[in-house]
């Protein structure tokens, strides 16, 4: 059965494109299209979609305030499309945080310029989107339990590396948030465009008790500090003397993806060995799932998200498969191993 879209966007030139851009596709069909939120809305009740792609800046509601209607009263997978994923990152991560699948970046100048890439683009998250399982988003939802960690173990020597993708921002988000100050150093890879990295580290710094920056190279890693990698770098663990310290450069793109899953882990099993904690979470494809075996054969605790908490079951699923993850766990569990695991806990 083919992938039936409906496509939002106030720009009849814009809904015109992307439905042929899609079309292209003989495993998509755009069963319609909608000027704005209400009429999407009543589009949605009848036609049921397997994936609406979404406009931010709309008249009459603006896209993020549909989404969260949407994701709290009928959650489904959406793909943002807007100039706003360009030009405001914050305006994209709080569609991710909202429950977005992905957001794809319409050219900004010329709408026919580079429309073989964003075919492509756009193609493949539909398709990743219609894979993935959204869940309902309740208001009021009561934010989970802040954990504590030992402080004599503060700078105990164990590090931790976190590998993400579709999904990851609302992952991380959930796992980050109830760390306690003093948790071990982690070094984050997540997929996600050049531009938007900075911004995603602000916003978890606002909320995070540990403390979120974007990685720069040779920064010394330390306990209490998260480091998410460039979106345009690959991010390893380096170390001089007792000292380790984030390593960034712009080598050629690895299991498809730079940043990389895999060059983080496998630098951590070179580097740290033992002392490492890895973590696969959701996402598309199998990047991280070799670099996570390398860190289990060197000694690390390794962990991966279950199929249920997860907004796609791709990277842990291959990890899994590979032999790669010592223990599977849901997402509201992964922080308190991680814990357990950093004070040498099974």
């Amino acid at each position: 059965m083919p992938i039936r879209v409906l496509v939002v966007d106030d720009s009849a030139l814009i809904r015109q494109l992307l439905t042929e851009l899609l079309q292209s596709d003989p495993g998509i069909v755009v069963v319609d299209t909608a000027p704005d939120p209400y009429v999407a809305r009543e589009r949605i009740r009848a036609l049921n979609p397997d994936v609406v792609t979404l406009d931010i800046e709309m008249p009459r509601m603006d896209g993020l305030s549909f989404l969260a209607k949407l994701m709290a009263l009928r959650p489904m997978p959406v793909v943002v499309v807007s100039t706003l994923t360009q030009k405001g990152a914050d305006a994209a991560l709080q569609a991710l945080e909202l429950g977005a699948v992905d957001c794809v970046a319409k050219p900004l100048i010329d709408i026919r310029q580079g429309v073989t890439g964003l075919r492509d683009e756009l193609v493949a998250k539909v398709r990743a989107a219609a894979a993935s399982r959204p869940r309902a988003r309740a208001n009021g939802e009561r934010p989970p339990a802040r954990l504590v960690f030992d402080p004599a173990l503060s700078a105990s020597g164990r590090i931790v590396a976190i590998g993400a993708s579709t999904g990851g921002v609302e992952a991380l988000q959930a796992l980050l948030t109830v760390l306690p100050a003093n948790a071990p150093a982690i070094l984050v890879t997540q997929h996600m465009p050049p531009g938007f990295t900075a911004s995603f580290a602000r916003r978890l710094d606002s909320c995070c008790r540990v403390s979120v920056v974007e990685a720069t190279d040779g920064r010394r890693v330390q306990p209490g500090h998260v480091y998410i990698a460039n979106g345009s770098q690959h991010l390893e663990l380096g170390r001089s003397g007792a000292h380790f310290h984030c390593h960034l450069h712009d080598g050629p793109p690895v299991s498809g993806h730079r940043p990389s899953v895999d060059v983080l882990f496998r630098s951590m099993a070179a580097v740290a060995g033992p002392s490492a904690i890895g973590i696969i979470l959701t996402g598309m494809g199998q990047d991280g799932a070799s670099g996570l075996l390398e860190m289990r054969q060197a000694g690390a605790s390794t962990f991966g998200q279950d199929e249920a908490s997860c907004l796609i079951y791709g990277m842990p699923k291959a990890a899994r498969l590979l032999g790669a993850v010592g223990a599977e766990r849901p997402l509201c569990r992964l922080a308190s191993d991680l814990l357990h695991a950093a004070q040498g806990a099974d």
